[in-house]
């Protein structure tokens, strides 16, 4: 499993470092799933940002234009559409086997995190590419896909063109 402090050795040191978990409890409460350790470990070390210029993550804790809770309600009301929900291989939501959306990318591709089917089960990572109707399922964690992506890995983001001179992040505005 990777860790931040290998995120951090290609990355950068984060700025952002969050530490009160009441954002985190009430976006869970509300969706009634409890987020993967990794991911809420990258996102309150690094916050709202930009990846390469290219992926955005986004904190609970973010103001109105880069709050994950909101991007995420707006996102499952999307990807439930009728005209939308086939170009997924299976609903978009908080519940078992379904997908969260919880990042995206410039280069039009959404990233979910696959809700564990059970407890014990690990949780995965979609990638959506909006401008066709492909999807790839990573057999990793969000940490591991993560790392992958900043080590030019094709994980269907391609940053070797958007990270010439290694990677990078950018607080949102």
């Amino acid at each position: 499993m990777a860790t931040l402090s290998e995120i951090r050795a290609l990355l950068g040191e984060p700025r952002f470092n969050w530490s009160d978990p009441a954002p985190w409890t009430g976006l869970e409460r509300e969706l009634g799933v409890e987020f993967p350790a990794d991911f809420r470990e990258i996102v309150d070390a690094y916050g709202s940002v930009s990846i390469n210029g290219q992926l955005y993550l986004k904190h609970p804790a973010g103001h109105l234009l880069h709050e994950l809770g909101k991007d995420i309600r707006l996102d499952l009301e999307f990807w439930r559409e009728e005209d939308m929900a086939g170009f997924l291989p299976s609903r978009a939501g908080a519940g078992p086997g379904e997908l969260l959306p919880v990042a995206t990318a410039t280069t039009g591709e959404m990233v979910f995190l696959r809700v564990p089917d059970a407890p014990s089960s690990p949780w995965r990572v979609l990638v959506q590419e909006m401008d066709s109707p492909s999807w790839t399922l990573y057999e990793m964690t969000f940490g591991a896909w993560l790392l992958a992506y900043l080590e030019g890995r094709d994980v269907t983001l391609c940053s070797r063109d958007r990270a010439p001179g290694g990677p990078s992040y950018a607080p949102l505005p």
